[in-house]
C-alpha cells in the first residue's frame, strides 16, 4: 500500500529524504490505532509501504534492533486484548528482553504499533497527531 507525497504538505528537504528512504508502517490493518495512523498518512499524502505482521510475520532480528531502540518495554502492548488474555503467570514471565522477543514472535499482535521506521530507524510507535506532525513535517 503506497501513497503519494505533496511537495505542499511537506518542505522540500524532508520530501527529499522521504522520497529517497523508504517510510515503512509496521502493523495490523484491522486495528483502530493502525487504521487511524493510516488515514493520517493518506490525508498527509505520506508515502509508506505497508508490512502486516500476521501475513510475512516478523523476525528476532528487527524485533532485537527495535528493541536497541526503544526498548523492549515500549514494544510489548500491554493495554490490548492479547496481554490481558494471557495467564497472569505468562505475563509474570515477560521481564527480559529475549523473553519479550520471543512472546512478539509467537503473537505479533501483541507489539505495540503501528511502528514506523524510515531507514530501519523507528521514528514513531503508536498513533499520537501531534508526534505524527513532528516527526512528518
Amino acid at each position: 500500500m503506497v501513497a503519494t507525497i505533496s511537495r505542499k504538505l511537506v518542505s522540500k528537504k524532508i520530501y527529499k529524504v522521504i522520497q529517497m528512504s523508504e517510510l515503512k508502517v509496521y502493523a495490523i490493518p484491522n486495528c483502530n490505532t493502525v487504521k487511524k495512523a493510516l488515514d493520517w498518512l493518506k490525508a498527509k499524502k505520506v508515502a509508506y509501504v505497508f508490512h502486516d505482521y500476521k501475513k510475512p510475520g516478523i523476525t528476532n532480528t528487527l524485533l532485537t534492533d527495535w528493541c536497541k531502540q526503544v526498548g523492549w518495554e515500549a514494544l510489548v502492548n500491554k493495554k490490548g486484548a492479547t496481554w490481558r488474555l494471557l495467564p497472569p503467570n505468562e505475563q509474570a514471565k515477560i521481564t527480559t528482553q529475549k523473553a519479550a522477543i520471543d512472546l512478539m514472535i509467537e503473537k505479533t499482535s501483541i507489539i505495540k504499533r503501528p511502528l514506523i521506521t524510515l531507514n530501519d530507524k523507528v521514528i514513531l510507535l503508536g498513533f499520537e497527531e501531534t508526534e505524527y506532525k513532528k516527526a512528518l513535517k
